[in-house]
């Protein structure tokens, strides 16, 4: 006989209201550390182990899809989720509270960073900060690589674009198109090569059912039609174009625009791997905030909620500053944090809601294609770069284009850079906590000196 437990664990839970969700959506988006895989692991454990909106297999095929996506897949992950459940309120309301609260504290911080960042203990805060974010993307190269590269072929393809980036200044979009072709050709003369495989599986694993068990139905706003892409489609490309004319006064914010649309295309391999392309855009060409800066945005970015290509956040407000778009300060910076904001993630939403249906349609598992294979390799090249350039500028703080290797070497950073990348690599340790303990040692010897 069965006890009352187990019949209540057997017995399918009560789908969630919209009022029940959106409490859940938003205390995700302020306990969401980790990066993607922690936000991952937080949303299985949540939403599939102990709630169970949904089952390990539906959830596991929503995430293979997210994964073949440019985006931030945990996002379009919480989108596509919500969405099944409470259609497109659902799906949009999922996604903005995701984000929101990393906004919103972002935009906060980069206030008192332009307000205070000259202060003493700031300055060393981010002198202890500076070398773990040289640590961290090292080991986010280390990590993609371990997992995608896995023959001689995809390694050529990775040093390519590292040689391409760093040495030639390639930028970011034509060695993603580059790889791509190379992935295609490769793909048909060398298969075995170019074997793709998802980063995720099917489980078999069984919480008891669930709201969207296996074999549910999608439901009706779930179902794919051709007329109901067309449509969804037009919406997105007319929120885009209405939404660029609102920002025709200022051509510095039409820029923005224009740009973080681009990004969003191309964060394929995750928000390390843009980055390099955000750097040459918003430093390089646009001039909207410093090299320096940028890095320490990254480790704020590290260390707040929410999906770490918020780091646009933060771009966008030091960029509206630099840039006045508007008289006041505040305005402008807050103004180009949420114009960089709205067109990075705007795309994400027309993924899910656009293709979604027709990923419930097929529920076939999802593979990498060749292309996308050799993409993901030669993501790891970007990523060693961005790495060796933000060790440069850490080493050599005086360091300039035109003198690499000008002013003393920083023996400091370099110990604090191996020793972060020794904890996060081989004692796994958590990315807030060793960014946290360099802040403090940063702190320290600032105070010393």
């Amino acid at each position: 006989m069965t006890d009352g437990i187990d019949q209540g664990a057997r017995a399918v839970p009560p789908t969630p209201t919209l009022g029940e969700a959106f409490k859940y959506w938003l205390k995700l988006g302020f306990i969401s550390f980790g990066g993607p895989a922690g936000q991952i692991a937080m949303m299985h454990q949540e939403l599939v182990e102990r709630r169970r909106w949904i089952s390990e297999h539906r959830y596991l095929h929503a995430l293979n899809y997210c994964m073949l996506l440019p985006g931030p897949e945990a996002t379009q992950l919480a989108i596509y989720i919500s969405w099944l459940l409470h259609g497109v309120k659902g799906g949009v309301m999922a996604g903005v509270l995701f984000f929101l609260p990393a906004f919103v504290l972002l935009s906060l911080l980069a206030g008192i960073y332009l307000s205070w960042g000259d202060v003493p203990l700031v300055q060393g805060i981010f002198y202890g900060i500076k070398p773990a974010v040289v640590a961290v993307v090292l080991f986010a190269a280390w990590r993609i690589g371990s997992r995608s590269i896995r023959n001689e072929i995809l390694f050529g393809i990775a040093a390519l674009a590292f040689v391409g980036i760093f040495f030639f200044r390639i930028d970011f979009p034509w060695i993603v198109l580059s790889a791509g072709i190379l992935g295609a050709i490769g793909g048909k003369l060398l298969p075995a090569k170019f074997r793709g495989g998802g980063a995720h599986g099917v489980s078999h694993q069984a919480y008891g059912p669930a709201i969207i068990d296996d074999e549910t139905p999608p439901p009706a706003h779930a179902k794919f039609s051709w007329a109901r892409l067309g449509l969804t489609t037009l919406v997105f490309v007319a929120i885009w174009a209405v939404s660029m004319l609102g920002l025709g006064a200022v051509p510095e914010l039409v820029n923005m625009g224009e740009f973080f649309t681009k990004a969003a295309f191309l964060t394929i391999g995750g928000a390390y791997a843009v980055l390099p392309y955000v750097y040459q855009g918003a430093v390089e060409h646009f001039g909207w905030l410093s090299g320096p800066q940028m890095m320490d945005g990254l480790a704020l970015g590290e260390t707040t909620p929410g999906p770490l290509i918020m780091v646009v956040t933060w771009v966008g407000y030091l960029g509206g500053a630099a840039k006045s778009v508007f008289a006041d300060p505040v305005a402008a910076g807050v103004a180009g944090a949420a114009v960089a904001t709205f067109y990075t993630f705007l795309p994400s939403f027309f993924f899910i809601l656009a293709g979604a249906p027709l990923v419930e349609a097929t529920r076939g598992e999802l593979k990498f294609t060749a292309p996308l294979t050799a993409i993901t390799a030669a993501v790891v090249g970007v990523i060693l770069n961005l790495a060796v350039f933000f060790a440069w500028h850490t080493f050599w703080p005086k360091a300039t284009d035109a003198a690499p290797f000008a002013g003393p070497f920083d023996v400091f950073p370099l110990v604090v850079a191996i020793a972060a990348f020794v904890a996060l690599w081989k004692y796994k340790a958590d990315i807030m906590k060793v960014i946290g303990v360099c802040a403090a040692l940063g702190l320290g010897l600032s105070l010393v000196r």
